[in-house]
């Protein structure tokens, strides 16, 4: 089992960044993949970006690539979610993942997070 936690969401006007932490804990967590979803009010839960275990690789959704940067700590067992150049169509609650290897179907990750919610205001 692998135990997740998100933190630093808020309320942040356009234009605007924040940083997401997620906090691993249990079995072995920095030999997952891991990564980000987010689920806007009404919508399905979506992909944002993944981080191999190794930290070597990394994959984003169209709508966030060269605003957002994953990045990774395994020391400290963490997951961050740099996001900048925020739009109110960022906001959503974001979830962090985990499994062995990188999914971009929420149906198919094994470990989550409560998730975190970032409100993008005009």
């Amino acid at each position: 089992q692998v135990q997740l936690v998100e933190s630093g969401g808020g309320s942040v006007q356009v234009g605007g960044s924040l940083r997401l932490s997620c906090a691993a804990s249990g079995r072995a967590g920095s030999y997952y993949d891991m990564g980000w979803f987010r689920q806007a009010p009404g919508k399905e839960r979506e992909f944002v970006g993944a981080i191999t275990w190794s930290g070597q690789s990394t994959v984003y959704a169209d709508s966030v690539k060269g605003r957002f940067t994953i990045s990774r700590d395994n020391a400290k067992n963490s997951l961050y979610l740099q996001m900048n150049s925020l739009k109110p169509e960022d906001t959503a609650v974001y979830y962090c993942a985990a499994d062995t290897t990188v999914h971009i179907t929420p149906g198919a990750v094994t470990y989550w997070g409560k998730g975190t919610l970032v409100t993008v205001s005009t």
